[in-house]
């Protein structure tokens, strides 16, 4: 028999690496913010450079396949990856469509998150002559990155609580070299310096490290009334 009080603390022994990854993501991405607006959004030289090699180096069909892995990482797709999941992991819960709706909810709010950074740093994109693809907006954080590493850590989350270890690790490794190639897109594809992409990803995995931080409200049954004792005359 467990003793009192060491499930607790279990349980926040497993909070806490969570707890790390948010604070110290969310740490990195805020000290890049602050270099980004120190220097008006002007690109490192790295990240000139890098863009630099990038418009140099544009044949097909690694341009085509580039442009077609850049759509999976906007649009139906992650809120396809997002709901498929949910039902993953809520399959053995009687509360799945509210599973489904929290991790849409996580990469709702994620984008939300983005969006409103993006309009706050307004930093300039590469010149528009260097794009080969489409692109809106400012450039930090890079929306295509910060979706595509929410909607692969959601569907990730769900495979773990189906799948077997080996086969989960195997979808890990896969969804992960996904986001990481969609990320990799818009720097080749000329629409992106490289900390946009970067910037991306940390406030991703920040707002995923919160989330599952939070994952036993998704699960937690709404508590029913108790019915009053009858009491016989």
């Amino acid at each position: 028999m467990t003793a009192p009080g060491r499930e607790p603390g279990r349980a926040a022994r497993r909070r806490w690496p969570l707890v790390a990854l948010a604070a110290v993501c969310a740490a990195l991405f805020v000290a890049a913010s602050v270099l980004v607006a120190v220097r008006h959004g002007a690109p490192l030289p790295a990240e000139r450079s890098a863009h630099d090699w990038s418009t140099a180096h544009r044949g097909e069909p690694v341009r085509s396949l580039a442009r077609a892995l850049t759509a999976t990482g906007a649009g139906p797709v992650p809120y396809l990856m997002a709901v498929l999941g949910g039902l993953l992991a809520g399959a053995r819960t009687h509360g799945r469509i509210r599973v489904v709706a929290c991790a849409v909810a996580v990469l709702a709010a994620g984008q939300a998150i983005r969006y409103g950074l993006m309009r706050l740093l307004a930093r300039p994109r590469p010149p528009t002559a260097d794009w080969a693809g489409a692109a809106v907006g400012h450039a930090w954080p890079s929306g295509h990155a910060t979706t595509a590493v929410l909607a692969a850590g959601i569907l990730a989350w769900g495979v773990g609580h189906r799948a077997r270890p080996g086969t989960a690790r195997t979808w890990y490794a896969v969804l992960a070299l996904w986001a990481v190639a969609v990320g990799a897109t818009r720097v080749y594809l000329g629409v992106h310096w490289p900390g946009d992409v970067l910037a991306g990803w940390l406030l991703a995995l920040a707002c995923l490290a919160a989330a599952r931080l939070a994952e036993p409200l998704a699960f937690r049954r709404p508590s029913r009334p108790r019915r009053p004792k009858s009491t016989s005359p």
